[in-house]
């Protein structure tokens, strides 16, 4: 018997009268992308339901608090995109509004403490180009990236290269100036193209070759992290962390990912040494849990959650 989430793209089939309800489906494929990314182990260096990795300040309940709190968050962005009649660059004003409404909620429901900040970026502006792609009737994998490329055009020369003239405030301006890096404005300018081109091929690879669940979203980060400029990590411990990440993760990936026994053993390895260095890939957690929903919104169903032979008793037929 397989288990798996219903697709959204068959919720708006069914309910294309109902565009709040389309809202609600949008906000709810990226909320199980931010859940699923929590509940996964092992995660190098974060936040587990067995471990809180490299951090001292957060633990599983923490996200569960900010995942909770910026929830609405989600199906508002997607209901503006639903209602926006006009270009996509100027949805970006009302979704940014939206999202930093929710950005101080995170932070007073933390006591201040950074969890999703970043997922709340990104998962606030797709969910809205998921909205207006729907409003379009074009919501396909690729006008989703489009459409989100399209709000956010111009925004690393607005936000960072504009701004040299002023004090940085941001750890994305502070990164920009040292580091040259755009972080997760660029990943969004170009369309999620780390997203696009290595967290969607894993996650489907792993699907495709029967993994469970829990393998395939762990096998999915380690893709994620070989690849991503990952501001989180930089911000931490510098150009030589980031690189230290990503060569580690590549050759996991040569190993076979945590679709291997030795890539697993590796992957659990690196957890600790990413621990003894406080190296917490955040932003590669955040497009685990973005590729997570945008997979959804695609068609795509979860892996099993256990092998059969695992279940511990056999399921009802009502």
């Amino acid at each position: 018997m397989k288990y798996a989430l219903r697709r959204p793209l068959d919720w708006f089939s069914d309910i294309a009268l109902s565009p709040q309800t389309s809202a609600w489906s949008i906000g709810s494929a990226f909320l199980t992308g931010a859940l699923l990314e929590i509940s996964t182990h092992p995660k190098p260096g974060l936040v587990t339901p067995r471990s809180n990795g490299a951090h001292r300040d957060m633990n599983l309940q923490t996200f569960m608090v900010s995942s909770a709190v910026i929830a609405p968050c989600l199906y508002q962005c997607a209901e503006a995109g639903l209602d926006h009649a006009g270009p996509a660059l100027t949805l970006l004003p009302r979704v940014r509004a939206i999202g930093e409404i929710y950005e101080a909620r995170l932070l007073a429901a933390t006591r201040g403490v950074n969890t999703q900040r970043g997922l709340l970026f990104s998962a606030g502006v797709l969910a809205a180009a998921a909205g207006l792609a729907a409003r379009r009737d074009d919501l396909t994998e690729a006008a989703l990236f489009d459409t989100a490329a399209a709000m956010v055009a111009g925004i690393c020369d607005r936000e960072l290269r504009a701004g040299l003239h002023r004090e940085a405030e941001t750890a994305g301006e502070k990164l920009f100036r040292q580091y040259g890096v755009l972080g997760i404005r660029g990943e969004a300018e170009a369309g999620y193209p780390t997203v696009r081109n290595h967290g969607l091929p894993a996650l489907r690879a792993a699907r495709a070759s029967g993994a469970t669940l829990a393998t395939s979203l762990c096998h999915t980060l380690i893709a994620l992290m070989a690849e991503t400029e990952d501001t989180t990590v930089l911000w931490r411990g510098g150009p030589a962390a980031l690189s230290f990440m990503r060569t580690e993760a590549r050759k996991i990936l040569a190993l076979g990912g945590a679709l291997t026994g030795d890539g697993l053993a590796a992957i659990h390895a690196l957890d600790a040494r990413f621990i003894e260095r406080h190296i917490s890939p955040g932003g590669a957690a955040d497009l685990l849990a973005v590729t997570l929903g945008v997979d959804a919104l695609s068609g795509g169903e979860l892996p099993p959650i256990f092998p059969a032979e695992a279940l511990p008793f056999a399921p009802c037929n009502p």
